[in-house]
């Protein structure tokens, strides 16, 4: 009897054992996919968790595991779950942080994976964001122009004129707007503030509109930093601002986007250049009464070009279920989830269709101003220059930072960026 009980408790043991495989899918053939999301945004983070849920009830075969991720450790974060075998099924990244995963093999390449509808319904420029060499390694989704954010009245008393999407301020004029406004804002008060704790990226893409590019592949596809002429009009602006005709604020450089807005909201500042979705962090903390408006940022030789890095949903190399993932990201980014995404974190959507609803392109809060530049949005500079991490922490942005702060002018800033900079990338491309 003792033999017979202890037969069946093995039994009973290797039965449960079996029917508890790691592997992501049960005894009964249910998969379980790991979604980690970087949402953060309250009405964010409901859409996505909404999304899965509405998933999880349609497919109960495939079960998807949300995880909450983190904007502020998701690199690090990833590399040691790729580097442990531990990586989520459906990444949640933004497309200038694919780079180095692409090119490591820790994302899988899923051009084949993805249906006709979704790969025809997001333009060509939004993909080139997330291939790297023959591979498409991430769907990007949500996109942020970068925009003016303008105190009307202060704006239509300075008899200045208001530029729109169709007919905006030169890179000249702009700066003629500026000292404009500071004068008729009165002493310690600033036509512009440029939040600039991160210089390099709003640098860089605020210059294609100039034509600037600073990254030039070669036909032996190594890449090497130039400074051209195109390059210097964004910097240039921006020194004159803040040295010349002091009508930026000094204090604000080395700040973030959010220090910006308790001077904005007091009339400290008539304007300030934020990413798009700072309007919600506007909507909820501006003083009543504050006329506030969106203003396309100025156009040069290339237009309202403007790069980005969208957010993107990738896929693990390591997954073993990358054709149940991607069919969760066609379902997340159906064109009616795309919009229920972008309204959440107050972006704009890739999609073609996404795009044209209407909820995205009324007046109110600036959504049509935001939709009006999506056709100029490109990929940012930067998207697939390997090393190109440590150029910006080590050799652009403290070069950057000294020089809109006045401490070394413009052939050092040069210097820095293309001598020392050459020398950097040059290590990741022998």
């Amino acid at each position: 009897m003792r033999v017979r009980l202890l037969a069946a408790a093995a039994t009973a043991l290797v039965l449960l054992l079996t029917g508890c495989s790691d592997d992501g899918k049960n005894t009964e053939g249910r998969v379980t996919l790991r979604f980690q999301s970087l949402a953060w945004q309250k009405e964010s983070v409901d859409a996505n968790k909404e999304l899965v849920a509405e998933w999880n009830a349609r497919h109960p075969d495939i079960r998807v595991t949300y995880i909450q991720g983190s904007w502020d450790s998701v690199h690090d974060q990833l590399l040691t779950a790729f580097e442990g075998g531990e990586a989520p099924d459906i990444i949640h990244d933004a497309s200038d942080d694919l780079a180095d995963f692409a090119y490591g093999g820790y994302l899988a390449d899923i051009g084949e994976l993805l249906p006709q509808r979704l790969r025809s319904g997001i333009p060509r420029q939004s993909w080139q964001t997330a291939t790297f060499g023959e591979g498409i390694y991430g769907v990007p989704f949500l996109q942020e122009p970068r925009v003016l954010i303008a105190n009307k009245r202060l704006l239509h008393s300075s008899g200045v004129r208001v530029p729109t999407a169709r007919q905006p301020w030169s890179w000249e004029e702009f700066r003629q707007v500026t000292k404009a406004l500071t004068q008729k804002m009165g002493e310690g008060k600033y036509g512009i503030a440029w939040p600039l704790k991160e210089p390099v990226s709003a640098t860089l893409n605020l210059s294609l509109s100039t034509g600037g590019q600073v990254f030039h592949r070669g036909a032996d596809g190594k890449v090497q930093v130039r400074f051209d002429t195109a390059d210097q009009v964004v910097p240039r602006t921006i020194n004159a601002q803040v040295n010349t005709d002091r009508s930026a604020s000094r204090t604000t450089l080395g700040s973030g986007g959010s220090d910006t807005l308790p001077g904005f909201f007091g009339g400290k500042y008539a304007m300030v250049p934020l990413g798009f979705s700072y309007r919600q962090q506007i909507v909820q903390q501006a003083p009543k009464g504050l006329e506030w408006t969106v203003l396309p940022a100025p156009a040069g030789d290339g237009g309202l070009a403007q790069g980005v890095s969208p957010q993107t949903l990738s896929i693990a190399e390591d997954s073993p279920y990358k054709k149940e993932a991607a069919r969760f990201i066609d379902f997340m980014l159906q064109p009616q989830n795309m919009v229920r995404l972008a309204k959440g974190d107050w972006m704009l959507p890739t999609g073609t269709r996404a795009l044209a609803d209407p909820a995205l392109h009324t007046e109110k809060d600036g959504w049509a101003t935001g939709a009006a530049l999506a056709r100029d949005l490109r990929s940012a500079p930067t998207q697939s220059v390997r090393g190109y991490p440590e150029w910006k922490d080590k050799v652009a942005t403290p070069a950057l930072q000294e020089y809109y702060s006045g401490a070394i002018d413009e052939s050092e800033l040069c210097k820095r960026l293309v001598k020392d900079g050459n020398q950097v990338l040059a290590r990741y491309q022998r």
